[in-house]
Parts: structure tokens; C-alpha cells; sequence
């Protein structure tokens, strides 16, 4: 079995220490790749030595949403430029709109739109953060579908209700679960896992942030804890965990294009975890 971990930040502050113990517990719980999101460009030199460390890695570049004192009038080339020059990058993000506690709207908008433009130009698929902000984003993409052409992307660490859930798919998206989704009042997160086709699920840990039950007491979470989300996925689908691997590992592969001539290694048996 082989599960892939569609958005990590292996790169903070916390996992320098032991990173490579991080590799092997990973590996050990039959994570074959990884997809390590980028905050903000400044930090794109560090995920790139990751990736030379851990061939499994893969990269995406962007500006975070909570970010918007970063963004100048060369950010948007920053990042088309990192992205161009370092043929692991398969997403641009994490971008998008976080309208909680924000008063820089328009700027969120208008760093979001700027960085779905890099990812038309370059046919990569965009990396969503989407907190109090669905309406407004479903409906960008939309102008943006409409006004521009094809864009296509994940909603990461979805925690939108079923209706929320709808726009996005209807617009061509997939939709990423987190730790989030296995926490006792996630109720509408739980719905929604619920009713997303199966070619369009995928699943991630979002480390070091949200980790998953049965894991809650660790502060820090890591790619390993991806097995747990899959499963907890698996039963409230009630699906095999086999398949939802399969599946969710094949879509992975599907949107960000994945290389699959690059190393894996060993997987666990579906009664891990």
C-alpha cells in the first residue's frame, strides 16, 4: 500500500533536529511521495535542499494568503521564475483568501489572481487556502475560468461545509482532508469527506500543524500521521483503506503530475495503523 502526502512544510523550524528519523517513520508507514507546499518564495531555497535530500519530495511555490506583507509588484515574478527553473515544482501555492480577521481583501485577491495567472501560463495546478473566504474564491476562480481559461488545483486542508464543498468541484477541483477530519466536532468536515467523488480525494497531513487522532497529544505532526488520516477517510467512506490508498495516491499522481520513475520505498500492509 502507498499513500501520498499532498502538503507538507517540512521545511519549519521544528523538523531540523530529526528530520531523517521523520524519513524513515514516512517511509516505514508507506508514504512514497510528498508534495511540500511553500509559504512564502524566501523560503523556496531551503524546500529545494530538502528535495535534493529526500528524491520523493516534490515542490510548490507560492505566497500564503496570511502573508500579503510579503507580496511586492515582483513576487508574482519570483515566483513564475522559481517555478520555471526547477522542474520538481508541480504546483504553484499555497495561495488563495483567508478573510479571518483579515483587512487586506483586496490585496488577497489580487495576489491570488496574479499567482492563478503563473499557474495557466505554466499548466500547473494550484495549491487553495480557503479560511472564511469560500464564496469569494469560488467565485475568482470562476471569473478567472471564464475571463482567462483552465485552471485546476486542490482545496488543502479542506474544512468547508458540503454546499462550499459543491462550488469547488463543480469547478474542477480537488479536495484535500486533513488531521481535521478526524476531530470529534468536525462535523460538516466529515460531510463533506463524505461526498467527494472518489477521483477527486486526496489526503495530507499538513504538517507540522493538525495532527490527527489518534495521535492528538503529539504537538508536532509529520508525513507518518497521512496513514492515519487515510484510514480514519476509509472508515467514514466505508471503503477498504486499500482503495482509498490506491486511489487518492493515483489522483495525487493525476493532478500534480507526479514523476513516477522517482525512488520509492517500502509500504505497509493494510492492517498498519
Amino acid at each position: 500500500m502507498q499513500l501520498i502526502d499532498t502538503h507538507v512544510h517540512i521545511n519549519f523550524e521544528t523538523f531540523q533536529p530529526d528530520l531523517d528519523a521523520v524519513a524513515t517513520a514516512w517511509r516505514a508507514a508507506g508514504v512514497t511521495h510528498l508534495v511540500h507546499s511553500c509559504v512564502e518564495p524566501s523560503e523556496f531555497a531551503a524546500m529545494q535542499a530538502i528535495a535534493d535530500r529526500y528524491p520523493e519530495v516534490s515542490l510548490a511555490v507560492g505566497l500564503h494568503p496570511l502573508d500579503m506583507d510579503k507580496w511586492t509588484s515582483a513576487t508574482a515574478q519570483t515566483i513564475e521564475s522559481s517555478a520555471r527553473a526547477d522542474s520538481r515544482v508541480v504546483a504553484i501555492g499555497e495561495t488563495g483568501l483567508d478573510f479571518y480577521k483579515a483587512d487586506d481583501q483586496s490585496l488577497q485577491a489580487e495576489a491570488f489572481w496574479q499567482q492563478l495567472m503563473i499557474a495557466h501560463r505554466l499548466h500547473l495546478p494550484v495549491i487553495i487556502h480557503c479560511r472564511d473566504a469560500a464564496a469569494a474564491a469560488a467565485q475568482q476562480i470562476k471569473a478567472f475560468q471564464s475571463e482567462v481559461g483552465a485552471v485546476t488545483g486542490v482545496m488543502h486542508c479542506w474544512a468547508g461545509t458540503p454546499e462550499e464543498t459543491q462550488w469547488f468541484l463543480a469547478l474542477g477541483f480537488y479536495v484535500s482532508f486533513s488531521g481535521i477530519v478526524t476531530f470529534k466536532n468536525a462535523h460538516q468536515v466529515k460531510a463533506s469527506a463524505q461526498l467527494v467523488p472518489s477521483d477527486r480525494l486526496l489526503v495530507e497531513t499538513d504538517c507540522p500543524f493538525l495532527t490527527p487522532v489518534p495521535r492528538r497529544k503529539e504537538r508536532r505532526n509529520q508525513p507518518a500521521n497521512v496513514l492515519h488520516v487515510a484510514s480514519y477517510l476509509a472508515e467514514l467512506r466505508q471503503e477498504p483503506l486499500a482503495t482509498l490508498a490506491a486511489q487518492t495516491t493515483a489522483n495525487a499522481i493525476r493532478l500534480f503530475r507526479l514523476p513516477l520513475d522517482r525512488p520509492t520505498h517500502s509500504t505497509v500492509s493494510e492492517s498498519t495503523g
